[in-house]
């Protein structure tokens, strides 16, 4: 069971130290074009993703995210205890992998972000980016399961140029709320929706 703990913490912390990472250097190297900084951002999130649902995938499932977890054991598939035990993993994760992040860019470990998100639109952009992300998982788990790792992939390099809030890590503490929201919100309705449109059909 330590292993899948352990792999639980350790790709949550690369991811982050990967998404807040190639955000910081793309800002630095972007010259103020905010597009350019994005594109870097995207491509190196959508790239560390693959990899690491790959190898970290057959120990835990390479969640990485409560909102996987969650509607993972929504749908009975991981129990409650283990998916309070990822979830608080994660948060761990994210929180070293930010903080590794900012040490090789030689940042402030301690940092609060001051982007604010916030209005309805950023809730249901959230919203229609997780919802898309379990979809993803789920479809592919049904149909392609090896695909799984590109096509997540793939999925959030999508969602970082459709969805206004761009699935994004770092927001004001102020904002969290609505993006939790959004998040949860996604969870009740794409567990039960994409576990009857992708169940196994029953022979009759």
């Amino acid at each position: 069971m330590l292993r899948p703990l352990v792999s639980e913490f350790l790709g949550t912390a690369l991811l982050l130290a990967v998404v807040i990472g190639s955000g910081i250097m793309g800002e630095r190297l972007a010259a103020g074009n905010i597009a350019v900084a994005l594109l870097g951002n995207t491509l190196a999130t959508g790239a560390a993703l693959a990899v690491l649902i790959t190898i970290f995938g057959p120990l835990s499932g390479a969640h990485f995210n409560p909102a996987v977890t969650l509607a993972f054991a929504w749908r009975r598939e991981i129990g409650w205890p283990l998916a309070g035990t990822y979830v608080l993993l994660q948060l761990i994760g994210a929180i070293a992998g930010v903080w590794a992040a900012h040490l090789m860019f030689a940042e402030p470990v301690l940092q609060i972000s001051a982007k604010l998100r916030s209005g309805p639109a950023q809730g249901f952009s959230e919203f229609v980016a997780t919802f898309g992300l379990l979809g993803t998982i789920f479809g592919c788990l049904r149909f392609r399961p090896d695909f799984v790792p590109m096509a997540v992939g793939l999925y959030i390099t999508s969602a970082y140029w459709f969805t206004a809030s761009t699935s994004f890590a770092g927001i004001a503490p102020a904002s969290t709320l609505l993006f939790i929201l959004g998040q949860l919100a996604a969870v009740a309705v794409a567990a039960p929706f994409f576990g009857w449109l992708f169940k196994q059909d029953v022979p009759t």
